[in-house]
């Protein structure tokens, strides 16, 4: 306790760096698998191939990754971007799978009902299918928020600071304190990330909510969602 008191100043300025490096990437991983997981399961013929190779980026051991990244970017290896880029491509790896999951789950007379009433291929998609598969799709954004908070932690072997570095700094120093704290610092972020993005999922999805607390009422009766999307 008494070496991090005498570097709460030093465990915050990492903590901020190490948001900096995580949220972009889980938000440029979730923005770009949710339509690489639609279009595995609007082009069946597509599906095997898609997810086969964004299920091979999370075979890339993560030094290797950072290493060859610059052949590519043009960056130093010690670049932030370069570490935020391969955070990007395993949170990809993570989350396309779950988010073709989540669109193949949608009912076929859900999709049917929203042409019927005028929605086009895009309107439908935004309207009706992307709200339907949002529980699903946040369940697999809480799974790559923990691993990216986690895998960010392997710059500080390059030279990128975040909490990784309070692991190198104190296996090199002995000191056990530093590294109990940069593992401690590292889960209470990834927690608090993944208790953001359950607020926001509730804040954006009001009718899980609403589906929620009927199917707790012993006498309301569940109303279906995709009656609720629809409407």
């Amino acid at each position: 306790m008494t070496w991090l008191w005498s570097n709460l100043d030093l465990v915050g300025e990492l903590s901020l760096v190490h948001l900096a490096l995580s949220v972009p990437a889980i938000i440029l991983s979730f923005v770009v698998s949710v339509p690489i997981g639609w279009l595995a399961h609007r082009y069946r013929w597509s599906r095997g191939v898609l997810l086969t190779l964004c299920g091979l980026l999370y075979a890339i051991p993560s030094l290797a990754l950072l290493i060859a990244l610059p052949v590519f970017t043009g960056l130093g290896v010690r670049s932030p971007v370069n570490l935020v880029v391969a955070l990007t491509l395993y949170g990809i790896a993570v989350i396309v799978r779950t988010a073709a999951d989540a669109f193949d789950a949608i009912d076929r007379d859900v999709r049917q009902s929203a042409t019927a009433v005028g929605y086009a291929a895009f309107g439908r998609f935004r309207a009706v299918e992307l709200p339907l598969a949002g529980p699903v799709l946040l369940s697999g954004l809480r799974v790559v928020i923990v691993s990216t908070v986690s895998l960010a932690t392997i710059g500080a072997v390059i030279g990128v600071p975040s909490l990784g570095s309070l692991f190198t700094d104190g296996f090199q120093r002995g000191i056990q304190a530093e590294i109990a704290t940069g593992i401690v610092a590292t889960i209470l972020l990834a927690l608090l990330l993944d208790l953001l993005a359950v607020l926001a999922g509730r804040l954006l999805m009001p009718w899980t909510r609403v589906g929620t607390g009927r199917r707790s009422s012993a006498t309301a009766p569940t109303a279906p969602a995709t009656e609720e999307a629809l409407s």
